[in-house]
């Protein structure tokens, strides 16, 4: 197994994840250009595919729903900290 092959399995896994779609080795294997048996008989590729698996965000409505109430969240504590720290610094300035 070569250095290029992880890379191949790897991005694939990552375009696969990105897009929406699942991640199995069937699917890996036609994104990557690698036989299923190449896969399947090398444990580290598969255990890279399994990582992939766990860690591969739910891409459900409620899911999202919730990730998006959470960034809104931070944006909204980042704008209160800018408009703070620009007061600040208009204090500073004026005096």
């Amino acid at each position: 197994m070569t250095s290029t092959t992880l890379h191949q399995i790897e991005r694939a896994c990552a375009d696969l994840a990105r897009n929406g779609h699942a991640i199995t080795i069937a699917a890996v294997a036609e994104h990557a250009g690698i036989s299923r048996s190449t896969i399947y008989r090398n444990p580290t590729l598969r255990a890279i595919i399994e990582h992939h698996q766990q860690t591969t965000p739910d891409g459900s409505i409620t899911a999202l729903t919730d990730e998006l109430a959470t960034l809104r969240q931070a944006v909204q504590t980042l704008a209160d900290t800018v408009r703070h720290h620009d007061a600040q610094l208009r204090r500073l300035t004026s005096g």
